[in-house]
């Protein structure tokens, strides 16, 4: 264990030290390194799933995870060795290729009454690939069986019929509101093309799809416009709301310089692999967050430099349960496979990073991160066969 521990803090200490000279205008990664103050535990769940993408936990102590290829699964609880069920669903116009799939799930507000959740795929009609959107659903009251509600909630988000860069990860705000990131499909002038809902944050009503009127481009005479609540992303995978109405994303960079983002009304985050219209491929060397370019781009909070860790899903770890833990942000790692921990200040400044031994390099790709209401934190592993969902408590 102690090795372990040094192994982690060695890792520590490469993540936050490295040098990002190579992405002008990015900030420099975090510069407090130190180990994981108390040991975590770690129970499996449940085992034998296919890329479980998220969780949604239901009033009644049951979760709804989705898969990848185009499933649903209910866990009778959240204890170790739940009973897992499959739920009867229509996931035929799924495009179940590369990045893209069944993907983010979240579970309506008022389930208790309406029994809806929603759903994000990328779509396809004989085998051609459509868009990506969402689904709205209701849950049967045995669990059994899953129904979709109506017209899509959003449809138009673009989509690559390779998957590339599908992103698609809902959130519930603290003020009600549906944000959901996108990934920019691998295409150069989506990003900030703001007719185009490719590498945004979306913000949205749950339960019309509708652009919000305090939407920052709310004026805007085009639909999607509208809809926008943050531009200028490469790959969106997580999206945390923070208890006092912040809002942080992880972000997927190219060969360097993954992001932890602060969300701005407005803003634009600076990804133009189109370099402004002069190119007409993808061009992956520009930098991340390109402040030349664009000189009021929001910068990262945080990003990985040279390190390669493929962030995922994102949650903040809140309650007394957590100990010095309480209020960090916890960041799921696909190529990294391992968990991030950010303590970070009020203003949104990151102080802080730590990789518990626990979940570094133990279980693979981490991938859905949600905190549930016994106010532990669960994770999804995302390795193709036997993936899991794991609990972890403080012990």
């Amino acid at each position: 264990m102690l090795m372990r521990r040094f192994v982690s803090l060695v890792l520590l200490l490469t993540l936050v030290g490295c040098d990002s000279a190579s992405n002008p205008g990015q900030p420099a990664p975090a510069s407090t390194a130190t180990p994981a103050p108390a040991a975590l535990r770690v129970e499996v769940v449940a085992a034998g799933l296919e890329h479980p993408w998220d969780i949604g936990f239901l009033p009644d102590g049951a979760a709804l995870v989705v898969q990848r290829p185009g499933r649903l699964a209910l866990l009778a609880d959240h204890r170790a060795g739940a009973l897992v069920r499959p739920v009867q669903a229509d996931f035929g116009d799924v495009l179940a290729e590369g990045e893209g799939g069944q993907m983010g799930l979240l579970i309506h507000p008022d389930f208790a009454t309406n029994r809806r959740f929603v759903t994000c795929q990328t779509h396809q009609v004989d085998g051609n690939a459509v868009d990506v959107r969402l689904i709205t659903w209701r849950l049967s009251e045995d669990g059994a069986r899953a129904e979709r509600i109506g017209p899509p909630l959003l449809t138009g988000i673009p989509v690559n019929p390779s998957g590339r860069h599908s992103g698609c990860r809902p959130a519930l705000a603290e003020d009600g509101a549906l944000l959901l990131g996108t990934g920019d499909t691998a295409r150069p002038a989506l990003p900030q093309d703001r007719t185009s809902l490719g590498g945004k944050v979306l913000r949205m009503n749950i339960d019309t799809g509708a652009p919000l009127p305090d939407n920052p481009f709310i004026g805007s005479p085009d639909p999607h416009e509208r809809l926008i609540y943050t531009y200028g992303h490469r790959n969106v995978q997580g999206v945390a709301p923070r208890p006092g109405g912040q809002v942080f994303i992880s972000e997927h960079g190219p060969t360097r310089d993954d992001e932890i983002n602060l969300l701005r009304p407005g803003g634009n985050y600076g990804w133009d692999p189109a370099q402004g219209g002069t190119v007409s491929s993808y061009d992956e060397s520009v930098p991340m967050t390109d402040v030349q370019r664009f000189p009021d781009a929001v910068r990262a909070v945080w990003s990985s430099g040279q390190e390669r860790l493929a962030p995922s899903g994102a949650a903040f770890l809140t309650g007394s349960q957590w100990g010095t833990f309480d209020g960090m942000l916890a960041v799921g790692t696909l190529r990294g496979t391992k968990l991030l921990l950010l303590r970070i200040a009020p203003d949104g400044t990151v102080q802080e990073v730590q990789i518990p031994a626990e979940l570094n390099d133990t279980h693979g790709r981490l991938r859905g991160v949600r905190q549930g209401p016994d106010g532990a934190l669960y994770v999804t592993t995302s390795n193709g066969t036997d993936d899991k969902i794991l609990r972890v408590t403080t012990t």
